[in-house]
């Protein structure tokens, strides 16, 4: 009885790693003018609650920088996977970028996609 109670004591706590990592699962990029590009992102989690959720996604060069973000302000229980835009200025000599979630209690570590940037067109990525 006790090896079960304590079982049952280490499921119950370790639950909230469940949801797993935030993916990155699709991805466009237009470009806006001058130096300005939206990234329409589409990001799988299975958020739980305010403890643990999607919280941002970011769009780094091929160094590791981070050129911009899209912070997520609230848990998507009922929209998965859910897609938000972020307008982002880029460096002039930029022709590629990876996108990376974040969830509060995985951080970063799920999908994560690369995107080319053609000046003056858009690409797309799933």
């Amino acid at each position: 009885m006790r090896i079960s109670l304590i079982f049952l004591i280490f499921l119950l706590s370790s639950f909230a790693t469940f949801a797993g990592e935030a993916d990155v699962i699709a991805a466009k990029v237009e470009h806006s003018g001058g130096s300005f590009y939206r990234f329409t992102v589409t990001v799988q989690h299975d958020d739980e609650d305010w403890e643990h959720f999607a919280k941002a996604w970011e769009i780094l060069d091929s160094d590791g920088n981070i050129l911009g973000a899209r912070v997520l302000l609230h848990p998507h229980i009922n929209e998965q996977p859910f897609t938000r835009s972020q307008s982002i200025s880029l460096p002039e000599n930029i022709n590629q970028v990876t996108i990376r979630a974040y969830d509060l209690i995985h951080k970063f570590g799920g999908k994560e996609l690369t995107l080319k940037i053609e000046k003056g067109n858009q690409d797309e990525a799933n």
